[in-house]
């Protein structure tokens, strides 16, 4: 068999592997996402809500937020291109502070207008501050609702117990809260974010191992088709 038969073969398989990974990440960037600064219990974390487009090629237009039950103060980031604000709602039973007042409300929405509507195609990133509950092990979910000129998506989906998170079309931006308050965390493809417990960026990278991996199929497929290719000769 010819070399430009057999190179054409092992292209085929390289090109189905490299559309297989992108697949996966482009999954991942297609949902809006929370990136925690720290997720550990107790921390102050700064998170980054990601918007990567709009509603089906429609402009967005509002970005409304809502926070868990756990989190009792937030503070947002002026963001220049948006109008921002924040709703709070009366609390089941005062807590009390570590300053000896009680606290009645807890935040409950924060909402960003655009000025200008964000076109599709671009995306934005909104910050907000909280202190992490002391809950090590809990998701913490938020809820939030894009609108866009023409009509919105709801990403607030929350797996159920067992569930597959990758299985959900709009799941609600999330983070799981770990035990070291130096913990950091990097976005998933669900859309929720991993925990790294050493801080630095050095820990366990699934799409690292997912690389590496899906690599070693190529390598595979393509050697297997050359063994095919050569006894065909």
């Amino acid at each position: 068999m010819k070399l430009r038969s057999i190179a054409a073969r092992l292209g085929a398989v390289a090109s189905a592997t490299g559309l297989l990974v992108l697949g996966v990440a482009g999954a991942a960037s297609a949902h809006v996402t929370v990136t925690p600064s720290s997720t550990g219990a107790g921390a102050s974390s700064m998170l980054t809500f990601s918007v990567p487009h709009g509603c089906e090629g429609s402009a967005t237009t509002e970005i409304t937020i809502s926070m868990p039950k756990e989190v009792i103060e937030a503070t947002p980031t002026r963001n220049p291109f948006y109008d921002v604000s924040k709703k709070d709602v009366k609390l089941a039973e005062p807590i009390g502070a570590e300053d000896g007042d009680q606290i009645t409300e807890k935040v409950d929405t924060i909402t960003y207008t655009a000025r200008t509507p964000l076109p599709d195609g671009y995306r934005d990133a909104f910050d907000i501050q909280i202190e992490v509950p002391d809950t090590v092990g809990k998701t913490l979910a938020f809820p939030t609702i894009q609108k866009c000129e023409k009509g919105q998506t709801a990403w607030t989906e929350v797996p159920a117990a067992g569930q597959d998170a990758d299985s959900l079309e709009h799941p609600a931006p999330s983070f799981v809260i770990a035990a070291d308050t130096k913990a950091t965390t990097r976005a998933t493809p669900s859309g929720e974010a991993s925990s790294d417990a050493s801080g630095d960026g050095s820990g366990g990278d699934g799409w690292g191992y997912a690389g590496v991996a899906l690599g070693a199929i190529a390598v595979a497929l393509a050697g297997a088709a050359l063994a095919r290719t050569r006894r065909q000769a």
